[in-house]
């Protein structure tokens, strides 16, 4: 018995000490920090550097026999989905911090996934406690707030991590003339049969609802065409980020062998130069006259009207609660729930980051399985411009705007239905299995995200297979 007691003694008074010890190193920053300040200190006592860094400083035990594996596989994982170090790296200068990488942070907060229960265990002050999480989600409302107002949403809805879409953005209305005439014409391909509205059609939700679009000679490309509307909302252009600016994209195509074929703009100029009635139109704006410069300027001018504003969904945030259903409602609430909404964040709900596809199991290898499809080119994502390991597979984030028109979907065009890909994200990039129920709802949700062009809610003139 007495035996006992004194073990039972030991055990009461080592608790005694963690709980000083914890208490004494798990404290909530000083409340006369800036709110970038206050985030910091709980991001470095939570330790997130250490799963969510390039080279992370790892403690003595990481080499241990059961740890090393532990922590590796964490270390891979985390840095994986989320590098860290750009968005600690904003705070501290007091630069605007990466919207997605805001959200991603909230999300992580507001779900209590990090940090993970392993690493409370061998650091007892990095765990959130309820004071931290308060200061810490107060203060991402704070730089949400001013990084990135959101003066058109009804105040209940300023802080989404989504915001409705302007009615416009600033453009030249003479120059998006003459562009919106380039974007359908066809003298930008070598043998006159594309134009940019061949795979990017305003008829058809700005997409050719083909795996892969068919350019010169019947020669098919390796991902599946984005939509062109609303792409001034993203922050790179292509699936893999190559072209930092609209004009930058809209020299892409002309010089493609696949897509239109031209061996250089020289030879686009000397066809269009033929047309002396549009040489006079054109140097009406440019009196610099025609150039690969002028050309790509006017299709980014006219792309820049390419806006879809006031779908349902914007209607409800601007505090229209008639505008969605209720079912919409609860499947935006499910969007969240799956943490839809830390990718598919901003105003454009994507097109904002690069993120790796399959995070949570391996998309390349099922798809292998299914579809009997190797891996492509196409595949390889931001890898192909940086040679960087960490970008292989990584992909600019879609849009989701009108995304019920825009079938089929992902970067290789290989899942025909919204449906299909919303259970897959879910899997791949979540780790989460969604009923069917759950599915239901947020494809119904997303259809709340079809918005207007010169005033007509868009539509789709193909027939979805």
């Amino acid at each position: 018995m007495k035996k006992r007691s004194k073990i039972l003694l030991g055990l009461a008074g080592l608790i005694v000490v963690l709980a000083i010890v914890y208490r004494a190193v798990n404290r909530a920053p000083a409340a006369d920090l800036p709110a970038g300040g206050q985030l910091l200190a709980i991001i470095d006592d939570g330790g997130c550097v250490m799963c969510h860094t390039e080279k992370p400083s790892l403690p003595f035990y990481a080499s241990w026999p059961v740890a090393k594996g532990l922590i590796g596989k964490h270390v891979r994982d985390g840095y994986a989905t989320f590098d860290i170090a750009p968005f600690i790296e904003a705070l501290k200068q007091g630069r605007k911090p990466d919207e997605v990488d805001l959200a991603k942070v909230e999300r992580s907060l507001a779900d209590g996934s990090m940090p993970m229960m392993e690493y409370y265990l061998v650091h007892w002050g990095s765990s959130v406690t309820g004071a931290k999480e308060d200061i810490a989600m107060n203060a991402v409302k704070q730089l949400r707030a001013r990084f990135y107002p959101n003066p058109l949403a009804a105040p209940e809805f300023a802080n989404e991590p989504v915001r409705p879409i302007p009615d416009s953005i600033p453009y030249d209305a003479r120059k998006a003339a003459l562009g919106e005439q380039l974007y359908a014409d066809t003298r930008l391909s070598a043998d006159g049969t594309v134009s940019c509205a061949t795979c990017h059609s305003l008829a058809t939700a700005g997409v050719d609802n083909k795996r892969y679009s068919e350019g010169i000679k019947g020669q098919l490309g390796g991902v599946n065409a984005p939509t062109v509307y609303n792409a001034c909302f993203n922050f790179v252009q292509f699936w893999d980020g190559r072209a930092a600016t609209l004009t930058e994209q809209a020299g892409g195509p002309p010089l493609n062998p696949v897509e239109m074929g031209c061996s250089s703009f020289d030879e686009i100029v000397a066809r269009l130069s033929a047309d002396e009635a549009f040489v006079r139109q054109f140097q009406a704006v440019y009196p610099e006259g025609l150039s690969q410069a002028t050309i790509t300027d006017a299709i980014a001018e006219f792309e820049k009207t390419l806006v879809t504003p006031n779908s349902a969904f914007d209607r409800y945030l601007k505090g229209d609660k008639t505008a969605m259903t209720a079912g919409q409602i609860e499947g935006y609430a499910l969007f969240k729930d799956y943490n839809c909404a830390t990718c598919h964040a901003g105003v454009n709900m994507g097109g904002l980051s690069y993120e790796l596809m399959g995070q949570r199991a391996n998309y390349f290898e099922d798809r292998a399985l299914t579809q009997k499809s190797g891996l492509t080119d196409g595949d390889n994502g931001r890898w192909a411009q940086t040679k960087v390991e960490r970008d292989r597979y990584r992909f600019k984030t879609p849009t989701l705007r009108n995304v019920a028109l825009t079938w089929p979907y992902y970067h290789d065009g290989s899942v025909k239905t919204l449906d299909e890909a919303v259970k897959k994200m879910a899997k791949y990039q979540v780790g989460r299995e969604m009923p069917d129920a759950d599915a239901r709802k947020v494809v119904d949700y997303l259809g709340a995200l079809t918005g207007q062009y010169k005033g007509q809610t868009l539509t789709n003139t193909n027939r979805q297979q």
